[in-house]
């Protein structure tokens, strides 16, 4: 397979602002000029190529809603971010800023919450707060507002599969009760989600300890490259802390036993 078919047959979505953040830290190896409309830059990065256009606001697998809708034979998967700011500290002196959430799945990969959709059954919005309300046990109502990105899943390309992103500011009050409900009510808690988590947008000194080493875990699909440019595009980091701990992570992997003391 030359290079033009493999950056066609696997895409991803990047904000425009992260995607030179992975050019500087190497992740991007070369650039197919076959074609104007599909000139892309190839990024690797475990545990899956991940492919991107080169320039323009977003990058190649792209789509509309509306787009990914009309696609023949394609199936959906909506899946959504949550957060909120809080002025809570770790040890009583590292802000924490704001807190994001996230669930350990069944097969022990991070992700977001929420599943397949069918569309010809219920819209996309609908299907994804049914989704949360059996992975969270917490009413949410999604709406067109929340609606970040869709595109083709990096490593679903056989399959067909498109991802929904959303995203939903809320406050800590309202977080923590998700969390609660989560484990308390939620008829998927223990089954297909072991739990809620929250990221660690903080970088420990030495580089050693949260976002880093939170980034250096496995995720699903491509839910961490979802992440990564959430946090960028709603300014809950700035580019130079993501590239930090970026570079953090790509050390840490580096190491014998993933860094670990």
């Amino acid at each position: 397979m030359d290079g033009k078919e493999r950056s066609l047959s696997v895409l991803l979505s990047f904000d425009e602002v992260v995607l030179p953040i992975y050019v500087k830290l190497g992740y991007v190896r070369y650039v197919v000029r076959s074609d104007p409309t599909e000139a892309a830059a190839v990024c690797y990065r475990n545990p899956y190529d991940l492919y991107v256009y080169e320039g323009g606001s977003m990058a190649s697998g792209q789509l509309s809603r509306e787009e990914a809708l009309a696609c023949v034979g394609c199936r959906h998967a909506c899946h959504i971010l949550l957060y909120a700011d809080t002025e809570a500290q770790l040890f009583e002196e590292i802000p924490i800023r704001h807190i994001v959430l996230m669930q350990m799945r069944f097969d022990g990969l991070l992700g977001f919450p929420g599943g397949l959709v069918d569309p010809s059954e219920e819209s996309l919005e609908e299907g994804l707060s049914r989704e949360l309300w059996e992975e969270l046990g917490f009413s949410l109502s999604v709406t067109l507002e929340d609606h970040v990105s869709s595109c083709h899943n990096p490593s679903s390309s056989s399959s067909h599969l498109i991802t929904h992103f959303y995203a939903r500011r809320m406050e800590e009050k309202e977080i923590r009760e998700v969390e609660k409900a989560a484990a308390s009510t939620a008829t998927d808690h223990g089954h297909e989600v072991m739990g809620m988590v929250r990221v660690p947008l903080y970088t420990l000194k030495g580089g050693e300890g949260g976002l880093p080493s939170f980034l250096s875990h496995s995720f699903i699909g491509n839910s961490r490259s979802q992440l990564e440019d959430a946090l960028v595009r709603f300014g809950l980091v700035t580019p130079e802390e993501l590239q930090t701990a970026l570079t953090h992570a790509e050390q840490r992997r580096k190491q014998p036993w993933g860094g670990a003391a």
